[in-house]
């Protein structure tokens, strides 16, 4: 039962629930969302604990009321004020049953309010849906359609595989970013504290926002994803990963070109990932302590969706647009690509301020 669950309910109103459930052994733990389709209807979360790890589960969970706007909890006391006349509920019972990868949710409440749905598991672990480009399947033919792209409206992100995309801490088997928010981040604030200049306030969203970028460009997990403003750039990502085994016919990196421009101005950019309905946004952090992000022309996303893909694919629909375009590239092209980009000036040197850059530029260069 532990993963990502989402989808749509219906019922006494309609919306999309989610569902971010851990595993933690015995049981199962995390957060269950419901947001409404109306507007100015506020919207619900509940922490729930499983006694064991049974496909079926029957839970009486406390529901704290979520502002329709932004997302905060509203105290209980402060219910009848905001949402004046209307009946909210402050508990509810809700039936879990687990089928194969489909988990079938039933609710009631003391308020006389019921719903249903039936919420598939994350794709995030499968192959991706995105076929790439046809028409661009060399290096050449990328350099050539990348010159002349509209500078800004877009951003990148390279890939060594043309794997699906998924944040670091989403990879992991954990989903609830309640927990992450109130247990790992503050314990790796104490342990960074010691090692930066700069003491990160984690009440200001822009330093927040740099903090974790920090954490995550030196490995640690967060529900960010890199990307650059740069299309070479990302294409140095791509083709760096050294590969022992290669089937010159079918072995292929990935570059990711997504349409931020038309996204932001389609769609609320939110800066958090709990008490939040489901997004995708863009993070433009400061480079707080950061020397890579410069030179990378970095910026990230930041969401609180386990399976990416198919949250953007949705929206493309509902739009009738497109956000996201792949090209997958021979892997058998990397000696001259990163030969290239080395005439640039894209190399792990430049990109990776240091002793660890410079070395490794210094190894490429002279041993191949």
């Amino acid at each position: 039962m532990d993963g990502q669950w989402l989808g749509a309910f219906s019922g006494t109103n309609n919306g999309i629930m989610m569902i971010d459930a851990d595993d933690l052994g015995d049981h199962v733990e995390g957060r269950a969302y419901v947001f409404d389709n109306a507007q100015g209807m506020p919207g619900f979360v509940a922490s729930f604990r499983t006694s064991n790890r049974n496909p079926v589960q029957t839970l009486n969970i406390a529901l704290d009321v979520l502002h329709p706007v932004t997302f905060d909890v509203i105290p209980r006391h402060q219910v009848p004020q905001v949402f004046p006349g209307q009946a909210i509920p402050a508990s509810a019972t809700l039936i879990l049953t687990l089928k194969k990868r489909v988990l079938s949710v039933k609710w009631s409440t003391p308020a006389g309010t019921s719903g249903t749905a039936m919420l598939p598991r994350s794709k995030a672990d499968k192959p991706s849906d995105y076929r790439a480009d046809r028409a661009i399947k060399t290096w050449d033919s990328f350099k050539r359609f990348a010159i002349g792209l509209e500078p800004g409206r877009f951003i990148f992100r390279g890939q060594s595989r043309p794997f699906r995309l998924r944040t670091a801490f989403h990879r992991t088997k954990r989903k609830d970013l309640v927990r992450f928010i109130n247990e790992d981040i503050p314990t790796l604030h104490r342990m960074l504290t010691a090692r930066t200049k700069h003491l990160f306030n984690l009440n200001e969203p822009l330093q927040n926002g740099a903090f974790w970028n920090l954490a995550q460009h030196h490995g640690y997990p967060t529900p960010l994803l890199d990307w650059t403003h740069s299309p070479f750039v990302a294409a140095y990502f791509a083709f760096r990963p050294e590969r022992q085994t290669i089937d010159m016919r079918s072995d292929k990196v990935r570059i990711v070109m997504f349409d931020r421009r038309q996204w932001t101005t389609d769609f609320s950019q939110l800066q958090r990932v709990h008490f939040t309905r489901p997004h995708f946004s863009i993070l433009e952090a400061y480079a707080i302590e950061n020397e890579r992000a410069l030179p990378q022309q970095a910026l990230s996303s930041v969401t609180n969706v386990d399976d990416i893909e198919s949250y953007i694919s949705s929206r493309e629909v509902q739009q009738g647009k497109r956000y996201l375009r792949t090209f997958d590239l021979p892997y058998e092209e990397r000696d001259n690509v990163l030969r290239e980009l080395r005439l640039m000036g894209i190399t792990a040197g430049s990109l990776f301020p240091g002793f660890d850059g410079a070395c490794e530029e210094l190894r490429m260069r002279l041993f191949g």
